[in-house]
């Protein structure tokens, strides 16, 4: 009889961020990022590195946000 196998670890990037961000910046789709603090900020990603993105809004100055202080974001109707 053979030992139970063991379930393989999932892997620790899927590099489905950086596939969706790419999306959203090359369709200069608008998005919503709700911040850790409640506040929601609207704009187009214009760029991303490992730590943050860059946001471009019209109705204000552009904004670096840290990853680590987004809650989620979504695309904008």
């Amino acid at each position: 009889m053979q030992p139970p196998s063991k379930a393989k670890r999932p892997p620790e990037q899927t590099f489905e961020e950086i596939r969706y961000l790419k999306k959203l910046i090359e369709n200069h789709t608008q998005v919503v990022v709700k911040l850790a603090d409640n506040q929601t900020v609207s704009g187009i990603v214009e760029y991303y590195d490992q730590r943050f993105i860059r946001i471009t809004r019209s109705d204000g100055p552009n904004l670096f946000i840290f990853k680590h202080d987004i809650k989620y974001l979504y695309e904008a109707q």
